[in-house]
């Protein structure tokens, strides 16, 4: 669905982030496999003039049925479609392209991100760049006007007062719902080479949802606050400035010293605290246990993402994920969009089960 908006994109239609947003909101309330809902979805969140009309149409033809172009005087639009082989293999150039299916695009899904062609990759990134995370809520202090809750009895007299007297309606009051705070600490070092990348813009999805309830860090050989350099809205030019700001990018692993860096700033009470790590300390094992002993009474919750889960036989026998582990909520895999978005919904309150 996101390569028929750039092929829109490409056609003149008006089809930009934003609109193909809410294109794949509308689909996930209609039926994708149905060729009329997937067509008036389309035609009503990406076309933004009436011009836009025959060009949709005419791209909608070439995509999804295969159909050549009219010979117009519209401009010339290539159409590409993305597929995803479980073998990884690229498509040669003289190869006919096939369309793109729910089941290729469930096998993209699932695939693991350092497996993945540049092509793949770059796929999975516009994915990610789209991704829009929930976020659980909490009960603040404030108490604001509400449909039930505690009787307001100021607002009560008030409007008696109006009314000579005589209580009319009763009115309530509850606490105010705020969006959980979320700390994320993405490991940058050589062992997560492969998964730092993807991680890192996973954290700008995440940041973008809820910009003044994140905070975004990079562990390695030191601490580094990313939050500011992530809530750039284009994800590439972020991710430029990350990359400017972290200065120990595949280096080593030291997560103990880094969690006690970082626990002397406040950011983790309250908090869903994520460690995006693989677990490999170079330093010593039972201080990265002492930290997240101190963690876990501190935060909210704890959530370890770890690249490694996603292979059946993993176990986690590394000395820093067995210092870790009796201190984790949840232990979730870290290597594919599937777990990505399992971890999304672990920040929107659905739960998961302990490894």
């Amino acid at each position: 669905m996101v390569g028929f908006a750039r092929t829109l994109r490409a056609a003149g239609v008006a089809a930009d982030h934003e609109r193909t947003r809410g294109f794949l909101t509308a689909l996930e309330n209609l039926d994708a496999g149905n060729r009329k809902d997937v067509y008036w979805a389309g035609r009503l969140t990406l076309c933004a003039r009436p011009d836009d009309i025959p060009r949709y149409d005419r791209c909608f033809a070439a995509y999804f049925d295969g159909r050549p172009l009219p010979a117009s005087s519209a401009p010339t639009v290539t159409v590409t479609r993305y597929t995803a082989s479980p073998d990884g293999a690229e498509r040669s150039a003289g190869e006919p392209a096939t369309a793109a299916t729910a089941s290729t695009l469930e096998i993209l899904r699932g695939r693991d991100v350092a497996s993945l062609t540049p092509q793949e990759r770059a796929e999975i990134n516009r994915l990610l760049a789209l991704m829009r995370t929930g976020r659980q809520q909490r009960a603040s202090r404030r108490l604001v006007p509400s449909k039930q809750g505690r009787l307001d009895p100021h607002r009560i007299v008030r409007e008696a007062m109006k009314r000579g007297g005589e209580p009319a309606r009763l009115r309530f009051r509850d606490r105010r719902r705020k969006p959980r705070r979320v700390v994320l600490l993405v490991d940058v070092s050589g062992s997560m080479a492969a998964y730092a990348d993807t991680l890192l813009r996973l954290a700008h999805a995440v940041v973008r949802s809820a910009p003044r309830a994140t905070e975004v860090f990079s562990a390695g050989t030191r601490l580094t606050r990313l939050t500011a350099e992530l809530r750039l809205r284009d994800a590439a030019v972020a991710m430029d400035q990350v990359s400017r700001a972290i200065p120990d990018w595949s280096g080593g692993t030291r997560l103990g010293e880094e969690l006690r860096a970082f626990l002397r700033f406040p950011d983790a009470r309250g908090a869903i605290v994520v460690i995006a790590s693989d677990g490999w300390e170079r330093g010593d094992p039972s201080l990265l246990g002492a930290q997240m002993g101190r963690l876990s009474r501190m935060a909210h919750r704890v959530i370890w993402v770890n690249p490694h889960k996603g292979d059946p036989a993993y176990r986690p026998l590394t000395g820093g994920m067995r210092a870790a582990l009796p201190y984790i909520d949840d232990l979730v895999a870290g290597h594919s969009l599937a777990a990505y978005e399992e971890l999304a919904g672990l920040l929107a309150g659905r739960r998961a089960g302990h490894a």
